[in-house]
């Protein structure tokens, strides 16, 4: 089977060898391991088994298989009452414990996946933007893991800040103690004087903070990044996770754009929660300092720091009071394309998972739908980002790889999925 040693390109194969006898299990490799599984199977017992059970029989021939079809119609006057429990964050486990085997497991795939690449490229340097925001976070301990299983020194681990027009003193402070704390070769390279160069050959005003002030920012330090790593002779590792890329929240040849995208099937509602984990991990190790900055960081608003902060130096740009909910946008994503729902479907089923007493958060119907209908209009909008994306490792049941889950041309129109919500716009409490 697969395993060791194969591609990571969109996927990574575990190598979980397994052998079993009528639903047991007699040797088990466990995953990401290079062991053989040895055991012997009892071949005159699983005959005899299989003669025992008549219930289930294979006719002789084709033609004497008798198919009986049966017509039910399901025309209801009534909308069925849901009476079916539906998880509000459907990425997440609600169980502790299977929470935390999911957190090691999703770290184990991003972490085995940037090792094999690193071993196939015969790379010992990698590059890192550090923002002290949870996405770089989580990328950076996942490098930190990938160095960690090839045996190479986390000096190796090229982590640059590089504080901008937004950059608050808690998420700078953050990003270099952290840097310095996993032993990463810490760089702080300003992007302030050179984006307003740039302003200047360009002929854009300063004080104009729009979308051409944001993405200059965001492409400037893709350029750091990539330079950096042509002169270590190593991999820029990408930070964007997969609702990001979803909702196309990311600059095009700027963050969107990497060698390796470490976090790019990682949804946001799991973000948090892995570097959670991880947090929770170093507190029973002698790592004790990195899970202090860890707890701050899952503490500090999901912002992209593009503008300028508040007087008082907090955070004025939060991404989810521009875009929506990520949890509501998780379960939009979730329920579209592991499911193919339709609109209709996904918003009634948005509606019950969220009401008071099922979550954390109640939304209204008005503001579900309205934030359902921004995430239709970025998804298909921001395909063309997603087309042009780097590989990265697929961690669970939805990713939006071009290469494999998403096949989506890049000028597929909305219209059809947009005027299904139309015609909810009136009638909302239809649900």
């Amino acid at each position: 089977g697969s395993g060791e040693g194969e591609s990571t390109t969109d996927l990574v194969f575990s190598g979980h060898n397994l052998i079993c006898e009528n639903g047991h299990i007699l040797a088990d490799t466990g995953c990401f391991t290079d062991g053989v599984a040895v055991s012997e199977i009892d071949v005159a017992a699983l005959a005899a088994e299989r003669r025992r059970l008549s219930t289930f029989f294979v006719a002789p021939r084709p033609e004497d298989a008798q198919h009986i079809v049966t017509y039910v119609a399901l025309d209801f006057e009534d909308m069925t009452k849901l009476t079916r429990f539906v998880d509000p964050r459907p990425f997440v486990p609600a169980n502790d414990d299977r929470r935390a085997e999911r957190c090691e497991e999703v770290l184990s795939i991003q972490a085995h996946g940037l090792a094999t690449r690193l071993a196939h490229t015969g790379s010992q340097r990698v590059v890192i933007g550090i923002s002290g925001g949870l996405d770089s976070t989580l990328a950076l301990l996942v490098t930190v893991r990938a160095f960690d299983r090839l045996g190479l020194d986390r000096g190796g681990i090229v982590a640059v800040t590089m504080p901008g027009f937004g950059t608050t003193d808690r998420t700078y402070t953050n990003a270099i103690r952290l840097a310095r704390t996993l032993g990463a070769e810490l760089r702080e390279i300003s992007i302030t004087a050179a984006v307003r160069q740039h302003f200047i050959d360009i002929g854009h005003d300063e004080a104009n903070h729009d979308v051409t002030y944001e993405n200059a920012q965001a492409r400037e330090r893709t350029q750091i990044l990539m330079d950096v790593a042509n002169q270590v002779r190593g991999m820029v590792i990408g930070t964007g996770d997969l609702s990001e890329l979803a909702l196309g929240w990311a600059t095009y040849n700027g963050d969107q754009m990497s060698m390796y995208g470490v976090n790019a099937s990682v949804p946001k509602t799991l973000v948090r929660h892995l570097v959670h984990y991880c947090a929770d991990s170093y507190m029973q190790t002698d790592e004790k300092d990195a899970a202090d900055i860890l707890y701050d960081v899952l503490d500090t608003p999901v912002s992209p720091e593009l503008l300028p902060a508040n007087a008082d130096g907090s955070i004025d740009q939060k991404t989810e009071d521009l875009v929506g909910p990520y949890e509501l946008h998780d379960f939009f994503l979730y329920h579209v394309l592991r499911h193919g729902s339709s609109p209709h479907k996904v918003f009634r089923l948005a509606c019950y998972a969220f009401e008071a007493g099922t979550s954390g958060e109640k939304y209204s119907k008005e503001a579900i739908l309205a934030w359902l209908k921004v995430f239709y209009r970025r998804f298909f909008a921001q395909q063309f980002k997603r087309s042009a994306m780097p590989d990265g490792p697929k961690v669970g049941s939805v990713a939006l790889s071009p290469r494999g889950d998403l096949r989506m041309p890049s000028d597929a129109s909305s219209a059809l999925w947009l005027s299904d919500l139309e015609a909810l716009e009136d009638d909302v409490d239809i649900y």
